[in-house]
């Protein structure tokens, strides 16, 4: 389980990948604006939720995005690869 998707920047990042079963996984996410942590939230490891889900979360307590920081957002590799049938 590999923690911190970005590196620096200031929108929602998984902060711990808490348990994972095949590409179901539930984590933290911290917002690095205000430091809000969503515990026990789900994901799916796949490019397009590190890719494209990710970035657009919403903060629920400062509503902002990785789209509202000027930080390049770098996403978390997948566990399998893409198109692995597990």
């Amino acid at each position: 389980m590999q923690p911190d998707i970005v590196k620096g920047g200031k929108h929602m990042k998984i902060k711990k990948i808490t348990s994972q079963i095949r590409r179901d996984f539930w984590a933290d996410y911290e917002c690095e604006t205000c430091g809000y942590v969503e515990v026990h939230k789900s994901g799916y490891d796949d490019r397009n939720f590190h890719e494209n889900v990710v970035p657009n979360m919403k903060c629920p307590h400062c509503c902002r995005t990785s789209k509202d920081s000027s930080d390049k957002y770098s996403p978390l590799l997948t566990k399998y690869p893409e198109g692995y049938q597990i």
